[in-house]
């Protein structure tokens, strides 16, 4: 008798995993990233993710800020403190960007395949 149980589940754990998609059984790639604006700065400064990332800049200091790409890819409004900007990387590249409010701040981000 546990000679046929034993058949009778391998047999359903076969034909389980030949109906599983492989993409209900792999992770998603895709992410999502914070890059705190504290004491005028971007940290991290230097960001690489996979295409597909979001990012979210969020300010933490009591000036406002405002995150801008330097081609104008994305432009954020204005951030006021706990303030935050989302933004999706899906194509691979290098994106630098600054405070458009202070020039002196400066990020970048690789977006790898």
């Amino acid at each position: 008798m546990k000679f046929f149980a034993r058949i009778f589940l391998l047999a359903g754990l076969l034909c389980g995993a030949a109906f599983t998609s492989p993409h209900a059984i792999q992770a998603d790639d895709s992410a999502t990233y914070t890059i705190a604006i504290k004491d005028f700065e971007f940290s991290p400064r230097l960001l690489t993710i996979h295409a597909g990332s979001k990012v979210t800049w969020v300010n933490k200091d009591e000036e406002p800020h405002k995150v801008v790409e330097v081609n104008s890819i994305f432009i954020s409004q204005p951030l006021d403190t706990d303030a935050g900007f989302v933004y999706q990387f899906d194509t691979p590249g290098t994106y630098s960007y600054f405070c458009s409010l202070h020039p002196h701040m400066t990020g970048k981000i690789v977006v790898e395949k």
